[in-house]
C-alpha cells in the first residue's frame, strides 16, 4: 500500500474543504492554529544575544504535535498549506522545525481562495518557505513580548495586578482616550441659521409648485455668521415683506465612481456601518465563508478569497468573469470600456488579492438556502461591493440656486440621479451624504423670476464635539495612521474591551476610568511606545523585513535601546497608588481603598490581606423595583459587557444597560425608602478583583 501525502492546514473546516479537491491519496489534517510560541511564564528572549527566542511547544498542543509526527512518518511527502500571510508562514515553518522530518519531501503551497482550480494550481506549483516573512513575523512577536512582559508589571505596581499592556493595543487605547478628553474639554458654541421655505409664484403644474428650502448664505456679499437669537430675529424682521428673486442657477452633472473591492479594514468598517457587525464577528463569519460552506450536492466550497489582505488587486480571470456577468445581467450601459484598477495603500502586499466572491455567478440569492443569516448578509455585502467596483459610474446632476432678497443672499441646492450606474447595487458614503440634497427636490427655476415665501425660520444650532470612535471609525483611523495590519484590527478591539479598558456604549467605544489611567501612565513614562507615528514606522519596517529590504535585528535594536532606558527610569519612579475612600470597613473599622479588578472598580479594606472585606461601588441610584431599596451597581458579564444590577441580588434580579433618567431617579427616591451601603462581596483573590 503506497504512502499518502500529508497536507497540514490550520483549521478543521479548511481541511474538510481542501480534502474534497485533493482526493484519497492525500491526508489533510489541522494544526488548530499555532503549536509553537514563546513560553508563557518567562521572557523567552535573549536580548543580549541577537534577540534569540526560545520558542516552545504550547503545552495544550503537545499531544497534537505527537500525532502529527506519527502521520508525517507514515507519509511520503508533507505539504504545508497554511494561510498566505506572515502568520500562516510562521505556523507552517515552526511546525516543520518541530516535526522531526528527515526523509520526507517538504513543500509550501499558497492559495488565496479554496476552490478546485486554486488548490490544484497551488499543488502543481509548490514553493519553499519564505524566510523573510518568517523573520518579519518573529520580529513582531518579539516586539510584542518585550512590551507586554516589561510593561505589565509596572501597571500592576501602579494600579492593580492582572493588567497588561500591548504594543499596538495601547496605541489604539490612546486614540480612544484622547478622543474622550477632546469631548470632555469641548465647549459648545451657539450659532443660528435662517431657512426660507419658498415656492414659485407662477407654476402651471403641481410638481412645479412644490416648496423647497433655501438657507441664508451671505449678507452684503460677506459670509453670514449669526451668533445669537437676537441677531437672527433682527434679520428675519428685516427680510419680512421683501421680494425673493432668482439671481443665478448652476447645473452640473458629476460622475460618482465606485469604491474598490474590499480589503480587511474596509470590510470591517462597512460590516459595522451597514450590518452592525463587530470586527470580531465580521472576521469570524468571513473565515467561515473562506474556508468552505456546504452547498448541497456540491459539498463544501470556499465562497470568498482570503479575508486578511490590504491589497485591492484582482485576478485577471475574475475581472473577465465579472465584466461578462455585468453585461449579461445589467446591459452594456453598466459596463465601463476598460476594467477599473484601484490603488492600494503604501506597502500593501500586492501579491495578495482583494476580498471577492470566488465565483461571481454564485449570487447571494442562489445560495441563500445554505447560509446562516449572518453568512448571507456578509456574503451579499462582499458580492455587491465587488460587482459594483467594476460597474459604470453613477451620474448625478446637482443644481445650485442663488436667491437675492435685498442685501441677503440665500442658496438652495438639490440633486437628482441621471444614471444610477453602480449605485443600483451598492451605496457609497457620498451617496448617503447626498440624501439631504435629493430630498430638497428643486422645481425648474429661471433667473429673474420671483418666489413666494411660505415661512422664514430662524434655527438654533450648537457646535458638536467630535464623535466617539465606533469600531468602524477606529479601524479607519488605525489604517490611516498605519497602525496595525489586516490580521490585527479585530484582536486589537477585542483585547482592550476584554481588559475593561474600553466599553461598548450604544455602538461607540468609551474608555473606562481604568483605561484612561493605564493610557495616561503609559504616555507619561513610555511616550515612544504610545506614539502613533513611531508605531506606524515600526509597522513599515516590519513590512520591509518581509520584503527583504531591512534587517530584523536592527529594527529590534532601534526599538529596545530607548525602551530599556525608559523602563529603567519608570521602574524607579513608579510607586503603588493608594486611593482612600470615605467609607470605613464594616468588619475591622479601617478605611476602605479604591482598587481595580477584572470586573472594574471596587472598594477593598486597606488592611488586606489581614482583612479581606470588599464591596462594589454604588452608582448612587436606587433600584427602580418597587419596595426593593437596593443600589444599582455597575457590573460586567462574563462576555465583557457592562450593565447595572441591583445590590440586593439574588433577591432582586433587576438589570439595565443604562442608569435611569433624572425623572426616574426622582420617582424612585419618592417611592422607595433610602438604603445605606452597597453589596458586600468576599473576594477570594483581592489582587485580581
Amino acid at each position: 500500500m503506497s504512502k499518502k501525502t500529508l497536507v497540514i492546514v490550520e483549521s478543521p473546516a479548511k481541511a474538510k474543504t481542501i480534502s474534497k479537491f485533493l482526493g484519497d491519496s492525500y491526508s489533510v489534517v489541522s494544526s488548530m492554529g499555532h503549536l509553537i510560541d514563546l513560553p508563557q511564564k518567562k521572557l523567552g528572549i535573549d536580548v543580549e544575544d541577537g534577540y534569540k527566542a526560545d520558542f516552545v511547544v504550547i503545552p495544550s498542543k503537545k499531544k497534537l504535535l505527537t500525532e502529527l509526527r506519527k502521520l508525517a512518518k507514515a507519509s511520503s511527502s508533507i505539504y504545508f498549506a497554511t494561510d498566505p500571510d506572515r502568520e500562516g508562514e510562521a505556523i507552517g515553518w515552526n511546525l516543520k522545525e518541530r516535526m522531526g522530518l528527515k526523509d520526507q519531501a517538504v513543500h509550501r503551497v499558497e492559495f488565496h481562495e479554496i476552490t478546485k482550480s486554486a488548490i490544484q494550481a497551488a499543488f502543481k506549483n509548490p514553493r519553499d518557505f519564505n524566510e523573510d516573512k518568517i523573520k518579519a513575523q518573529q520580529a513582531r512577536r518579539i516586539l510584542d513580548r518585550l512590551v507586554g512582559y516589561f510593561l505589565s508589571p509596572l501597571l500592576w505596581r501602579k494600579v492593580t495586578r492582572g493588567l497588561s499592556a500591548g504594543r499596538v493595543q495601547s496605541v489604539a487605547l490612546r486614540l480612544i482616550v484622547d478622543r474622550e478628553k477632546e469631548i470632555k474639554a469641548f465647549t459648545p458654541q451657539e450659532y443660528w441659521s435662517i431657512e426660507a421655505d419658498l415656492e414659485k409664484k407662477e407654476a402651471s403644474t403641481k410638481e412645479e409648485k412644490r416648496n423647497f428650502l433655501a438657507i441664508l448664505d451671505k449678507i452684503d456679499e460677506k459670509k453670514c455668521q449669526i451668533a445669537t437669537a437676537q441677531e437672527a430675529s433682527k434679520i428675519v424682521d428685516d427680510i419680512n415683506g421683501k421680494d425673493f428673486i432668482v439671481r443665478g442657477v448652476e447645473r452640473d452633472v458629476k460622475n460618482r465612481n465606485p469604491q474598490g473591492p474590499f480589503i480587511t479594514s474596509s470590510l470591517q468598517q462597512d460590516a459595522f456601518n451597514k450590518l452592525r457587525f463587530s470586527a470580531v464577528k465580521t472576521m469570524f463569519v468571513a473565515q467561515q465563508l473562506y474556508e468552505g460552506i456546504e452547498l448541497g450536492e456540491e459539498g463544501p466550497i470556499g465562497l470568498i478569497t482570503y479575508m486578511r489582505t490590504d491589497s485591492t488587486n484582482v485576478a485577471a480571470s475574475a475581472i473577465t468573469e465579472v465584466r461578462s456577468f455585468i453585461q449579461e445581467e445589467y446591459g452594456k450601459d453598466y459596463l465601463p470600456e476598460v476594467p477599473r484598477v484601484f490603488k492600494s495603500r503604501k506597502l500593501a502586499q500586492e501579491a495578495h488579492e482583494a476580498i471577492r466572491p470566488t465565483l461571481v455567478a454564485r449570487s447571494p440569492k442562489s445560495i441563500q438556502q445554505y447560509l446562516t443569516p449572518e453568512q448571507l448578509k456578509l456574503y451579499e455585502l462582499i458580492w455587491k461591493r465587488f460587482v459594483a467596483s467594476q460597474m459604470s459610474s453613477a451620474q448625478v446632476e446637482t443644481t445650485s440656486v442663488a436667491i437675492q432678497c435685498d442685501k441677503y443672499l440665500f442658496k438652495a441646492t438639490g440633486s437628482r440621479v441621471v444614471f444610477a450606474g453602480f449605485t443600483i447595487l451598492y451605496k457609497t458614503e457620498d451617496e448617503s451624504e447626498s440624501e439631504d440634497a435629493k430630498k430638497n427636490n428643486l422645481p425648474l427655476l429661471n433667473v429673474g423670476e420671483s418666489l413666494s415665501v411660505a415661512t422664514l425660520m430662524p434655527i438654533q444650532h450648537f457646535t458638536k464635539p467630535p464623535a466617539r470612535y465606533s469600531e468602524g471609525s477606529l479601524i479607519k483611523a488605525l489604517e490611516e495612521d498605519g497602525v496595525g495590519r489586516p490580521s490585527t484590527y479585530a484582536p486589537i478591539i477585542s483585547t482592550i474591551v476584554n481588559r475593561d479598558y474600553v466599553r461598548r456604549e450604544k455602538g461607540y467605544l468609551m474608555p473606562t476610568e481604568l483605561g484612561m489611567k493605564v493610557s495616561d501612565l503609559l504616555v507619561e513614562y513610555f511616550p515612544q511606545v504610545m506614539d502613533i507615528t513611531f508605531t506606524a514606522h515600526m509597522e513599515e519596517e516590519l513590512d520591509m523585513v518581509e520584503d527583504g529590504t531591512a534587517n530584523w535585528v536592527n529594527i529590534l535594536n532601534e526599538f529596545y535601546s530607548p525602551f530599556k532606558e525608559k523602563l529603567d527610569f519608570a521602574s524607579k519612579e513608579i510607586k503603588k497608588e493608594v486611593i482612600y475612600s470615605d467609607e470605613i470597613c464594616s468588619l475591622c473599622g479601617k478605611p476602605m481603598v479604591i482598587k481595580w479588578g477584572r470586573k472594574g472598580k471596587f472598594l477593598s479594606c486597606s488592611d488586606y490581606p489581614t482583612c479581606k472585606n470588599a464591596k462594589s461601588i454604588s452608582s448612587g441610584v436606587k433600584c427602580p423595583q418597587a419596595g426593593c431599596g437596593g443600589d444599582l451597581i455597575l457590573r460586567r458579564s462574563y462576555r465583557g459587557r457592562s450593565f447595572y444590577g441591583c445590590s440586593n441580588y439574588p433577591k432582586c434580579h433587576f438589570t439595565s444597560r443604562d442608569l435611569p433618567s433624572d425623572e426616574e431617579k426622582k420617582e424612585n427616591s419618592e417611592q422607595v425608602p433610602s438604603s445605606k451601603g452597597s453589596e458586600e462581596v468576599v473576594v477570594k483573590d483581592q489582587s485580581e478583583g
